[in-house]
């Protein structure tokens, strides 16, 4: 029984780096639903764009698409950097405002 495990763990195919991204999946989904911190709402955000780059670049690697997983992987990787930079700018702002980074505090959006 053990031999198979560590057999099985060690040459990694298209299905550990599926249980990998179901893993980061996960915890991204679950900061986002329970943290009320919104540096930690972001860290969920980057984890669940970070599980989708690794099933873009594992199915690539795995099947017959050849560098289309990889082109797309590098573009979410530029688009989770513009991100996280236009968040932090408005994480600034709202803590300008309100004092604090707490979502349950900044729940008045008046202009």
């Amino acid at each position: 029984m053990e031999n198979s495990i560590i057999q099985w763990l060690s040459t990694p195919g298209l299905t550990h780096f599926l249980i990998v991204s179901a893993i980061l999946f996960s915890l991204g989904v679950m900061a986002i639903l329970s943290k009320r911190n919104v540096i930690m709402v972001l860290m969920g955000v980057e984890l669940i764009l970070n599980s989708a780059n690794i099933n873009f670049i594992a199915f690539s690697r795995f099947t017959d698409l050849s560098l289309d997983g990889h082109m797309i992987g590098l573009f979410v990787i530029i688009v989770a950097a513009a991100e996280a930079a236009v968040a932090l700018a408005i994480v600034l702002n709202a803590y300008n405002r309100f004092k604090t980074i707490n979502l349950d505090d900044m729940s008045i959006l008046k202009g």
